[in-house]
This record gives C-alpha cells, sequence and structure tokens, in this order.
C-alpha cells in the first residue's frame, strides 16, 4: 500500500461526509433516513457511531450523477411544483 492510502480515511463522519458532497448535514440525515445514501452503524448500545465509507459515497455518487439528467440552472428541476405564470385551463 503506497503512504497516501494509508493516511486516507475509509469512513466518514456525517459533518465530513457532508462536506465531501458539498451539502449540508440535514440533507445529508435526511438523504440518509430516507435510504437515499448508505450509511454504516458501529458500536453498541443506543448511541451508535454512524460512518459513511468513502468509496460507497463515491459509488452514489457516481450513480446518481448518471441517474439523473443535468438541467440548467433555474431549469425545470428548480421549478417543479409551482410556476410562475398562470396556467391556461381548457374550460369547454
Amino acid at each position: 500500500m503506497a503512504p497516501a492510502e494509508l493516511s486516507a480515511p475509509l469512513a466518514l463522519r456525517p459533518r465530513e461526509a457532508a462536506k465531501a458532497l458539498g451539502i449540508s448535514t440535514r440533507h445529508l440525515w435526511q438523504l440518509t433516513k430516507d435510504g437515499h445514501i448508505p450509511c454504516m452503524r458501529v458500536g453498541s448500545g443506543r448511541r451508535k457511531t454512524v460512518l459513511y465509507p468513502v468509496d460507497v459515497l463515491r459509488t452514489w455518487l457516481m450513480q446518481a450523477s448518471t441517474a439523473r439528467p443535468r438541467t440548467p440552472a433555474g431549469g425545470a428541476l428548480g421549478s417543479v411544483g409551482r410556476s410562475d405564470t398562470p396556467q391556461q385551463t381548457d374550460h369547454a
């Protein structure tokens, strides 16, 4: 093993994982709770340590980026569920 591989962590704590993904810790918890991002719980008792394995995060990120088409800023994903213009309805 190369020295760089030994110093790189195998897993990240929630705050570190959120920072690495560029999202808030709260958003990470929600994605974890909803089953979108896998994690590991280690330890015993009521308070287990939650860890996010780096290789699993990389795999999840690659799959998530290829599964969802990218849209330009302000595109369709930015306005889901609401519209700034009134909807035309056909009352015939």
